[in-house]
């Protein structure tokens, strides 16, 4: 979000009344506060940039949104907000020293409670899910695909990991420490990645994951561009689709296999994304039903997951306006963002064995945002 220290000269402000903030305030409450709300629009216009950027997160807690910003909001820096915006001061803590000054004696009075938050998810690993099965997950160098990946081997899988970096690939083989990552570097849309990944996976291929996939520039129809359009189109239907195409015969000759793609709530609304990305995740649904109604009592099951906000490294970048307005009004309904581990849990249910007699079904995995 390019969200750093800002330098100024300090002001009075009378805040004997002001509800105090803390990191569990929500950005709406940060900007409506009269000292809190005057040092975020002071950082937003040193990264040149406006409060219409914080619109889809209003609703989300500091920790929230700091927790997406890849480590640009630091705990200090989020400690020194939440010092500054509580005792009347714009001026910007820079040193440890100042970071770690004793708190006032006095602080604002606060008109209610801080908010809760919510008991923390812990994942809990089934031995044995996944042992002699083998399965493909595409995007396993980061975020969903790699959690996904990651709890299939410790639950016992073997796993042929793809992504468009040999880097990240690397990175995740090494920290797993097993014999049961194979990896595949390359563009799923390329014939020639298709053809390594069914060579690294061999004879037998129990599951796949159609995790890789990229956002759009949320663009309306009227703003899109031919390169966002075919871009998108390319990597999250065409890559899915040939990999499907690709390992069906094999399930269909073993007589067993599932499948999971990963759609969106923008698969299911319109929401959520731009014109690109919301099209692209509809396929992805469409892909997933034909297929299902398709393979119905050969033993191969297709289903797919819907995240809503799920803290990866996928970014949206908002390129209209016209769509940055609208999507405010969304934005009010949606509920906090998830994490990678947690969409994991999602998935392998559906890879697996426990998820038999579940076919073509659509599971959002969105905290609750496709009930509204």
């Amino acid at each position: 979000m390019g969200l750093f220290g800002h330098k100024s000269e300090p002001q009075a402000h009378d805040d004997t009344t002001a509800q105090a903030l803390s990191e569990n305030s929500t950005i709406r409450e940060w900007l409506d506060h009269p000292v809190g709300g005057e040092i975020f629009r002071a950082m937003l216009a040193e990264a040149g940039q406006n409060e219409k950027v914080l619109t889809p997160v209003k609703g989300w807690t500091l920790k929230r949104v700091a927790g997406m910003s890849k480590g640009r909001m630091s705990d200090k820096m989020i400690e020194d907000m939440v010092r500054r915006a509580n005792t009347g001061h714009t001026t910007a803590v820079v040193s440890d020293e100042t970071a770690n000054a004793d708190e006032p004696t006095h602080a604002p009075a606060q008109s209610k409670a801080a908010p809760q938050e919510e008991a923390e998810w812990v994942e809990r690993i089934t031995p044995g899910r996944f042992e002699g099965k083998t399965v493909i997950v595409t995007g396993a160098g980061s975020g969903i695909g790699r959690a996904t990946a990651s709890r299939i081997v410790r639950e016992g899988g073997r796993v042929v990991a793809v992504d468009i970096s040999q880097e990240r690939l690397d990175e995740f083989k090494e920290s797993m420490s097993s014999e049961k990552v194979e990896v595949v570097a390359g563009d799923i849309t390329n014939d020639e990645t298709v053809r390594a990944i069914m060579g690294a996976s061999g004879e037998q291929i129990d599951a796949l994951a159609n995790v890789a996939g990229i956002m759009d520039n949320m663009t309306p129809v009227h703003e899109v561009t031919d390169e966002v359009w075919n871009r998108v189109m390319n990597v999250n239907v065409v890559g899915t689709m040939k990999l499907m195409r690709t390992v069906v015969p094999s399930m269909l000759e073993q007589g067993r296999g599932s499948i999971v793609n990963i759609t969106s709530e923008a698969g299911l609304r319109g929401s959520a994304a731009g014109a690109a990305y919301t099209a692209s995740k509809h396929a992805v649904v469409g892909l997933t039903k034909s297929a299902a109604f398709s393979y119905t009592g050969t033993g191969i099951r297709v289903n797919a997951v819907a995240p809503g906000g799920v803290a990866t490294n996928i970014e949206a970048t908002f390129d209209s306006e016209l769509f940055l307005d609208r999507f405010g009004v969304a934005s009010a309904v949606m509920p906090a963002p998830t994490t990678a581990d947690q969409l994991a849990a999602s998935i392998t249910f559906l890879l697996s064995d426990d998820g038999t007699n579940i076919n073509g079904a659509i599971l959002p995995s969105d905290g609750g945002w496709s009930a509204v």
